[in-house]
């Protein structure tokens, strides 16, 4: 009885040290872990509202794992910094701050269409057939055609169709800007604009015009009937284009 009296105590002690070494042990993990040095994203300058965001608009740099911001873009690899290209910031980041996945948006309609908008041009929306909004892409080049009746020599009215802009850059099909979606944000965004040009025949291209075209775009819309083709990938070049009628078509 002596014996079991004294080996309870040792016993219980025992489990008393193994269970305070299990905490402490653990509590020293996480200590470590919050001082584990990671790399983030953070701002190499002050960055505006509405900055698109590019690969020299960011640096990586190295802080402990406890100052890390829940939502912070934490870089393991150089190709990690592509996380962030071609997304908008939502509000300023000051130099030098983390920057947060809350703090930035892809390129939509909430990011506006300005952000796009090339140097010393214009964005201008043109409403087209939702059927051709299927097959173009932001990113790709256009030409606009206006068809209208024009006076000729001979003092008759003729309906012709003019190119009057070539290689226009589209920045937006609808509500897609292009750029700053996975592929699941790509597949959301789709379903979503599908399931809107289902009620409508109609949508509209966001394209890059120069003020006189912009002009020359407004006055097409209110005088005749405007269209768009197509160019193939990578074509630029410009070229000098004659009226089409269709008394030059049967001669």
């Amino acid at each position: 009885m002596e014996k079991k009296g004294v080996l309870l105590p040792l016993i219980l002690a025992f489990f008393a040290a193994s269970i305070y070494w299990w905490i402490l042990s653990n509590k020293e993990k996480d200590i470590a872990k919050d001082f584990e040095m990671a790399q983030v994203l953070v701002a190499k300058y002050d960055l505006p509202a509405r900055t698109v965001i590019k690969a020299d608009l960011v640096e990586t740099v190295e802080i402990p794992r406890r100052y890390i911001q829940k939502d912070a873009y934490e870089v393991r690899s150089a190709a990690d910094i592509k996380m962030v290209v071609n997304l908008v910031s939502a509000i300023r980041i000051p130099k030098g701050n983390q920057v947060t996945q809350s703090a930035l948006l892809a390129l939509s309609p909430e990011a506006g269409l300005s952000v796009k908008v090339p140097p010393g041009l214009r964005g201008a929306v043109l409403p087209v057939d939702s059927d051709l909004l299927r097959l173009i892409k932001p990113g790709d080049r256009v030409d606009i055609l206006v068809t209208f009746e024009a006076v000729m020599a001979d003092g008759k009215k003729e309906r012709v169709t003019a190119t009057i802009l070539q290689n226009v850059l589209v920045l937006g099909v609808g509500t897609n800007l292009g750029q700053g979606l996975n592929a699941a944000m790509a597949a959301a965004k789709e379903k979503q604009a599908a399931a809107a040009n289902a009620f409508s025949d109609k949508g509209s291209l966001s394209l890059a015009l120069n003020p006189i075209e912009s002009q020359y775009l407004s006055l097409s819309q209110k005088n005749g009937d405007v269209s768009v083709v197509v160019r193939g990938l990578g074509d630029i070049e410009v070229h000098f284009l004659e009226m089409a009628s269709f008394k030059k078509l049967i001669k």
